[in-house]
């Protein structure tokens, strides 16, 4: 069903050639809120069934150019999702601390544990992205970690862990339009740094850098999907669709109660 926006693993990816504004048949946002909020009163009911169950374990990457919208998903997908069982992890410049440790160290203590939902907004590919744009790292460490982050998710699914990868696809020239709103918008204006700009420099860089580490990383236990994200209504919709399809095809079931609990009396 979602084989169009799934990288197949091994094969190369140029995301040039994938447009950022497709959208399937739909036209506006009016076109799919029915079925949007149908999806996400679903996605409510499976989250509640998973928390209740006690044994999968869910992580969802968020990954994207800044002003993606790794941020605006979270909350438009998960924001009726009942708050236990389900956390978001920010992965920013790492501490003194983390330097001082394998790279993927902050990451294990954040994975999910049973009935939990876990959103990586950024995560362990900023190693081999990054690092790599900005020559913090030599080309035979990033293409050795590649190895190493299989390797990590391949445990995790080994373990129990469901896990989905979404990289968040604009153009360069919705990014520049999307900065430009957030410099113009008192109440988005904070949300706005320097760096975002500078960074824009390195756009090409960053494209090779993504489509390098998700061809690697694109496995059949921990896909990536490559999500049209220069409407936004329309990447809400595809990331929630995928997620609930996923977790449909769990078969997933409340617990059964304890015995005799008919029998009790509530004083």
């Amino acid at each position: 069903m979602f084989e169009r926006y799934m990288v197949t693993p091994e094969i190369p990816l140029n995301l040039d050639e994938i447009d950022a504004n497709f959208s399937e048949n739909f036209k506006t946002k009016k076109d799919l809120e029915k079925e949007f909020s149908k999806i996400k009163d679903k996605l409510c009911e499976l989250q509640d069934t998973l928390y209740a169950e006690g044994k999968r374990r869910i992580l969802i990457v968020l990954q994207g150019m800044d002003t993606a919208g790794k941020d605006g998903a979270i909350k438009h997908v998960f924001k009726e999702v009942h708050l236990q069982g389900i956390r978001v992890a920010n992965f920013k410049a790492p501490s003194k601390d983390e330097l001082a440790h394998d790279f993927l160290w902050r990451v294990h203590k954040e994975v999910p544990g049973n009935g939990e939902i876990v959103i990586f907004n950024r995560s362990h590919y900023e190693d081999v992205l990054i690092t790599r744009v900005h020559n913090l790292i030599s080309e035979k460490t990033w293409v050795k970690r590649y190895e190493h982050i299989r390797n990590f998710e391949k445990l995790l699914f080994d373990e129990g862990t469901v896990i989905l990868k979404f990289y968040l696809h604009i153009s360069k020239e919705e990014q520049k339009k999307r900065l430009l709103e957030r410099l113009n918008n008192p109440k988005k204006k904070w949300k706005l740094l320097k760096e975002d700009v500078e960074e824009r420099q390195y756009w090409e860089d960053y494209l090779k850098a993504y489509n390098e580490a998700i061809s690697e990383t694109s496995t059949f236990y921990a896909p990536w999907y490559i999500i049209p994200a220069n409407k936004k209504w329309f990447r809400n919709y595809i990331v929630a669709k995928i997620i609930t399809k996923k977790l449909e095809s769990l078969n997933m079931r409340y617990p059964d109660p304890e015995p005799d609990i008919e029998n009790i009396e509530i004083y």
